[in-house]
This record gives structure tokens, sequence and C-alpha cells, in this order.
């Protein structure tokens, strides 16, 4: 043991003489009551220590013992359903040994190392593997099977494999003479290898029509969620934990209010799971480190939950990881920062925050894992980002939008028109959009991009109507020009707007998004055509068939066929109605 003593304590700033054995990223025990920290500066035997609990009492004097070990994961059977802090450590075994009033120090395994998991080899004695091959599996929740992988830098011929009901601690098999476990440690700051990089060209569907059509997000893609408070951010996140096309979803509170992090952790467990029936934690992991915990954790909660995202991403899973909110996870940068007295860059966050946001995000991606097939996984990244007053032109949120490629940006005044998702469709981009095409016009219709593209006009066209409507009344604007803005209204409310409590428009297929714009942009360019013949604009946009457009995002999936074939018919009829009206 490398052992220093502590001559300095600022907040969750320690700093150590006599350490001049320990390493960088270490993980350190501080005083008595073995404080969990982490090494993060070293001056010759001067170590900066990065305290993840409550220092408060500590003072110089004390000792700090190194263990000469990276802060890392436990990654195995028992993470699918935990709830764990910034650090991994499980909260549910925390209280069971603590009570409800947490003591420091505290010393839990991040798995259950008494647990018993069944074992079943996909391999046998005498096969060779390499590192990333699965050796065997176990079943750990119905939604889920655990693949257990050959450890990294691990190669050869299977000398002994058995089935079985083991612990994680158990030996399952024998690989060139080195013995497999069911688990691994990893240390959360090193990405985990994989094969190649493949380029972002499949959806991730969310069943959430503004981002399937309009702002996509691709597998393997990055995304961010700006947004002032109560516009939504957290709803956002939800439903896309709940809807989108992912295997496995790796929840972070990163520094958001604990009332938050509570409904989360009440509200998943009791989520239906839209695949299995069941409970949606049979396919999540949650990481809770909320704003009235140490402030240095938080720095450490992204990575412990991007590890264990990557973790699952090597088995071939498709993971979504949802990050709420990166700027709380600056904010601990900020305040590292500063007690360790670096020069301030803008806003006084550190010069470095714009690297350590891409390393983080460039952890996302498409890949070939590691293994004898050419398996594919993929690794999605959603972070919140929550910006003062909603003012995105601070450097968290312009360091973050340097980095991904799709922005979905919440508006304060649509979340107060009660329009969700608040996704203001005029700031808002993605840049996977040409790079999905062929897929949309394999996936989901031929024309598809047209649609969008004629949809996205419609709602630019809109705002400079409105200019003019504000300026000089409805009444200066021609028919046309009144038709479309009707148009995009029924866009607005009927096609963006989309309620995630209602049990039918919370997830739209990609086949009803077509339907959907098909039957808005048909009343658009038949009525178009009938005010050429003559049609009178009043009678035109309060046409009966209107009302059933609008309701139309209320029709089971089943059914949305027939109805679209009714609606057509009904529109064709009516409007075939008002041109004789106005003839006359």
């Amino acid at each position: 043991m490398k052992t220093g003593i502590i001559s300095k304590v600022a907040g969750p700033l320690v700093i150590a003489d006599g350490m001049r054995d320990a390493n960088m990223f270490d993980v350190v025990r501080v005083s008595k009551q073995r404080l969990i920290g982490e090494i993060i500066e070293m001056h010759g035997d001067k170590a900066s220590i990065q305290v993840y609990e409550e220092t408060s009492g500590l003072g110089p004097g004390e000792t700090v013992e190194s263990t000469g070990t990276p802060l890392s994961v436990e990654l195995g059977p028992g993470l699918i359903g935990a709830i764990y802090d910034g650090i991994q450590r499980p909260l549910n075994e925390i209280m069971k040994v603590a009570g409800t009033n947490l003591k420091r120090g505290v010393e839990v395994s991040a798995l259950d190392h008494t647990k018993k998991w069944h074992f079943t080899p996909v391999v046998k004695e005498g096969d060779t593997v390499v590192s990333g091959d699965v050796i065997g599996t176990v079943q750990e929740t119905a939604a889920v099977l655990h693949k257990i992988l050959v450890p990294n830098k691990v190669s050869g011929v299977v000398s002994s494999i058995k089935e079985g009901d083991f612990t994680i601690d158990d030996v399952v098999a024998v690989v060139d003479g080195k013995e497999v476990k069911m688990f691994t440690t990893w240390p959360v700051r090193i990405g985990r290898p994989y094969k190649k990089k493949l380029s972002p060209d499949i959806l991730l569907t969310t069943g959430q029509r503004p981002i399937d059509t309009l702002f996509p997000l691709a597998k393997g893609g990055v995304a961010a969620v700006p947004g002032p408070f109560g516009s939504g951010k957290t709803v956002v996140q939800h439903q896309l934990a709940k809807w989108a096309a992912a295997d496995i979803i790796v929840y972070i509170g990163c520094g958001e209010r604990g009332n938050e992090m509570t409904d989360v952790l009440n509200e998943f467990p009791e989520l239906k799971d839209p695949r299995t029936g069941n409970s949606l934690m049979e396919r999540t992991v949650l990481i809770a480190n909320t704003s009235d915990m140490p402030v240095a954790a938080r720095e450490a909660s992204i990575y412990t939950g991007i590890t264990i995202a990557e973790y699952f991403r090597d088995m071939g899973y498709t993971v979504a990881l949802m990050a709420d909110s990166t700027s709380r996870w600056a904010e601990a940068l900020r305040e590292m920062s500063g007690r360790l007295e670096e020069m301030p860059g803008e806003e006084g966050y550190p010069a470095y925050l714009g690297s350590r946001l891409a390393q983080f995000y460039e952890r996302a991606g498409r890949v070939i894992v590691n293994g004898t097939d050419d398996t594919e996984g993929a690794l999605s990244v959603i972070g919140a980002v929550s910006p003062p007053g909603g003012d995105i032109s601070e450097p968290v949120s312009q360091a973050t939008l340097r980095i991904v490629k799709v922005f979905w940006g919440l508006d304060a005044n649509l979340a107060y028109k009660r329009h969700f998702p608040a996704i203001n469709w005029l700031t808002s981009y993605s840049l996977y959009t040409d790079q999905l095409s062929k897929w949309f016009s394999e996936n989901a219709a031929p024309d598809f991009m047209e649609l969008r593209g004629r949809l996205m006009a419609m709602l630019q066209d809109e705002s400079e109507l409105e200019e003019i409507v504000n300026l000089v009344g409805m009444d200066a604007l021609s028919a046309p020009d009144r038709l479309k803005l009707e148009s995009a209204r029924s866009i607005r409310e009927d096609y963006l707007h989309q309620n995630a409590f209602d049990e039918t428009d919370t997830y739209t297929s990609l086949k009803k998004q077509v339907l959907m714009m098909r039957v808005i942009l048909s009343y658009y360019d038949k009525a178009l055509e009938a005010l050429g013949n003559g049609a009178d604009i009043e009678m035109l946009v309060n046409i009966p068939v209107r009302e059933r457009i609008g309701r139309y995002k209320y029709v089971a999936e089943d059914k949305i066929d027939a109805e679209f074939e009714q609606i057509g018919a009904q529109l064709d009829a009516e409007i075939e109605d008002v041109l004789k009206r106005s003839d006359n």
C-alpha cells in the first residue's frame, strides 16, 4: 500500500504528501473513515485527490492509502435492474448496510458475489476462442440474455468449461491456462475496444414523430436535448427510454434534482416495457447521482454509465444511454478546476471542457465488436443540457453543439402552450438526415424524404407568414397563403404535438407517420387545386374532414389503413361539395 499524509482539504479536493509511488487516476481511501477518492493530478510526491464523498471533518495529518488501481466498474450478471450511485455503489445494498441515513466510507461491492446464476456454455472444450467471443450465457431477466465474453487480451483453446449454477467469483472456463469468471472489471476512463466503427446510416426508431420524421437519430448516434427548466427534457428522455428501438437502457441522473430522480426510480419499475409487457427495469440500469450528493461523484457518474453501456454493446446489443444532465457534470468540472486553481476559461469553466465532452460523446457509435464473428453492436448517447435560463450561447451548450450531430432544441414558449414534445422545429436540426435517406426510402416509404421536405418547407413558410399576420392582420393574406397557414397549423397541432400519456398517441410507427404526412399534405394539395378552380377559402378551411384528419393520430395501428382510405374518400367528397356550392 502506498500511504500519504493529508496536507490540505478544500471541499471535495484533498492534497496529500508522500504519494510518489501512486499513479494518476488511482483510487485512494482517505482517513480512518475510508472515503473514496481518485488522484487527478500529481506534482512530485504531492497528489491532488478528488473525493467522492462529503469531506467535512477531515483535516491535515490524516492518512491517505492508494489502492494502486484506477477507478473501475464491475461488469457481469446483476447489472440489469440495479440502481447505483455515481461510482457504482448499489444504493439498495448500502441501505441494507447503513440504513436510510447514509454513512460515509461504506464499502459495498457493485455486484452480488453470493448470488448463483445458471451458466450455459455455447463453446466446448477444445474450441479456439479470441477476446470478445461469447463463451456462455446467463438469462439475467426475461428481457436480457447476458452473454459472458472472453476477457480482453485472452485468447486460445478452451481447456475446460462447465454448465451449472455459479457465483460470479467461480471459474466457469479455462482458456489458454487463464481462468475465466462471469464478471470482469474495467477502468471507467478508458473506452472498451472494438474492431471497427460503422457509418451511422440506420435509424434508431423512437416512435416520436418530431424526432423520427424531422430530426432523426441514427443508431450509434449522439444527440443533445437543451432546454430551460420545465421545457420537458426529462419527459423526452423518459419517452426515448421507453420507446426507442434499444435492447438496453442506461439512465444517468447526473446532478439533477433529487425529486426528478425519485420520479425515475418510482416510474421505471412501473412502466410496462412495450416489447415484453414486463417492467421496463428488466432492461435498464440506473445511475442516480443527484444534486444533493457530493459534487465530485457527478464527474465519475457519466464515465461509470458509459462503461456499463459499452459492456452491453460488446455483447451485440443496441444500447441507449441517457445523461441527464451534462450541464451538472460540467459544473462539477468547474468546481474541481477552481479548487485546483487552474486558469479558468469562459464563465469559469475549465479550458478543457470541450475536449472532455468530446471524449465522452465519441464513445458512442455503431461498431463491429471484438470476437471471431463480425457481430454488430450500437451505443447511442442522448445528453440533456440545462443552460441557465435556456440561453444556449453559454459554454456547455456551445461545446456540446460542436460535437453532437442532432440538436433537439426545447422551447419554453411551446411548453407553456402545452405543446409536447416542445422541440422547436425552426432551431433544431439533425446532421444524420442525408445518411439516413436511403434507409428511409427502403424501410419507410420511397418518397419519405420528399414528404418530410414538404413538411419542413411549410413550417418555414408559416413562420414568415405569421410575421405578416402579426403586422397587418389575416385579411392581408392571399387565399393560397391562408390555406398554407392552416395546413401548417395542422402539421403543428396534429402531427408534431404528441401526447405521451395517451395509449395510442405515445408511440407512432413509421408506417403511420407516413400515412399521417400523406393525409395532411393531401388536404393541402386538393384544397389548393380547388382554390384554383374558384372554391371559397372559408369553406375549404372549415370542412368537417379536417377534424377527422386531426384525430387520425388517435387511431389504433391495426385500423390506420382503413381510416386512411375513408378520410381520403370523405376529403374528395367534401371538396367536390365546396366547389359546387362556390359555383352557385
